[in-house]
């Protein structure tokens, strides 16, 4: 089903995308030409597999909003080829075998062009693989190394967000040289936080420390003292990265059982998305660290671009929404849909995409792609993608939590997160 915008309104808002969608059409013909051919035009369909319901639902509404807020920049600059952008939403309840159905839906039903947005790990496993039956473009944004790692197809791509594999290669340097050598780590016990357990525990390794612990927790897990102490007594950095529901649960009671005598702290900020970091029961973070994709906080010397995109998507100096500031948003990773669906945009420019005859066109034209530039179209940084591998590679932010606030104190370059290639996707047929 076509669902409307689930976003906050704002003035700042609609201002800032009246501004990015003049300045990209001025770029090329005028505006209102644009527009009047695209109005006469069958609309491109995205499917946009949304995790409504279930454990990932907090990114799923955050995901919609600024999804929606770059098909409307992007119509408003006269579209893709002429062609407006239309999203059909379907809900895949977070769940494998439902993101397999909504795809195939998206195929044979809704007449989509191309499939987009999937975050859970395990939902794009389960579904990629009908993607590739299809021949239906996947472009996911969901963080995980299965597509890097050469598990799934040519036909699924990851062009917008980095992985973990490269995320957690340019944090390891930083916990090993900044807090401390003996290292246990907490994580969801499911394909992500796999991803986490298979490659920490090399870079923590390569860059002289040691995993003294791997702790896995269910993602539906609603307590956790049980499982804190399995932490070995000569710990000296705990490294947590949690998702589902009770995440704001799972560090308060890290913060009880430790009490002013805990070791260091490295989070993924997934532990703590979607939530207000004022919240009660946070203040012994004060001092830790998180990895972010994309900082939450506005920051001092942030490039015109950031502001732009954060006007656009509905988002306040805390990171939260314009119309509620209680309303936190995951902003480590949402901006992947804005740059997935800009990429998307290239690439069928690119292809001269104009049916889904042109399918095949468009994956091989994103997968020539390789080095793109920050700015508005990459607001998180610049981005280097392997054609071969289907993933992006871009800069990890690392930031400390001061005054219940997140200040980046570090920003790895895309070279610290570079690994050799595991997979040529372009020598599989189609």
């Amino acid at each position: 089903m076509t669902k409307p915008a689930d976003r906050p309104n704002s003035t700042s808002r609609r201002a800032a995308l009246k501004t990015l969608g003049a300045a990209g059409a001025a770029a090329t013909l005028p505006l209102w030409a644009r527009y009047t051919h695209a109005q006469s035009a069958e609309p491109i369909r995205i499917g946009f597999q949304k995790h409504a319901t279930g454990i990932g639902a907090a990114y799923g509404r955050w995901y919609d909003r600024v999804s929606q807020a770059a098909v409307e920049k992007i119509n408003g600059e006269g579209g893709i080829n002429g062609r407006m952008i239309e999203l059909v939403i379907e809900d895949d309840g977070t769940d494998p075998k439902r993101g397999a159905e909504v795809l195939e839906k998206f195929a044979n039903q809704s007449n989509c062009d191309i499939a987009f947005g999937t975050l859970f790990s395990h939902v794009v496993i389960g579904s990629a693989p009908r993607a590739g039956e299809l021949k239906l473009p996947y472009f996911v944004v969901s963080e995980g190394h299965h597509v890097a790692s050469g598990m799934l197809n040519r036909w699924t791509l990851q062009p917008g967000i980095t992985d973990v594999k490269s995320q957690v290669q340019a944090m390891a340097p930083f916990i090993t040289n900044t807090l401390g050598k003996k290292v246990t780590m907490i994580y969801p016990d499911y394909g992500f936080g796999y991803d986490h357990r298979d490659n920490l525990t090399p870079a923590v390794e390569a860059a002289g420390g040691e995993v003294v612990a791997q702790i896995a927790i269910p993602p539906t897990e609603t307590s956790f003292t049980k499982y804190f102490p399995q932490i070995p007594r000569d710990t000296e950095v705990i490294y947590h990265v949690m998702v589902g529901p009770a995440v704001l649960t799972f560090v308060k009671e890290m913060g009880e059982f430790f009490g002013p005598s805990r070791p260091e702290i490295f989070g993924f900020i997934d532990s703590l998305e979607a939530v207000d970091m004022s919240s009660p029961g946070l203040e012994f973070l004060d001092g830790t660290y998180f990895w972010e994709g994309m900082p939450r906080y506005l920051q001092a010397d942030a490039p015109e671009y950031v502001k732009q995109y954060r006007d656009a998507v509905g988002i306040d100096e805390n990171g939260a929404s314009v119309s509620d500031p209680k309303d936190v948003s995951t902003a480590a990773h949402m901006f992947g849909c804005w740059e997935t669906l800009h990429i998307i945009k290239a690439g069928m420019e690119a292809a001269n995409y104009s049916s889904t005859d042109d399918r095949q066109a468009l994956v091989e034209a994103v997968e020539a792609m390789s080095d793109m530039s920050a700015g508005i179209e990459h607001p998180q940084g610049d981005k280097r993608f392997n054609g071969k591998t289907h993933q992006v590679f871009g800069p990890q932010y690392i930031s400390k939590v001061e005054g219940g606030r997140l200040n980046v104190t570090h920003v790895a370059p895309i070279e610290e997160t570079l690994y050799p290639d595991e997979v040529d996707y372009t020598t599989q047929s189609f």
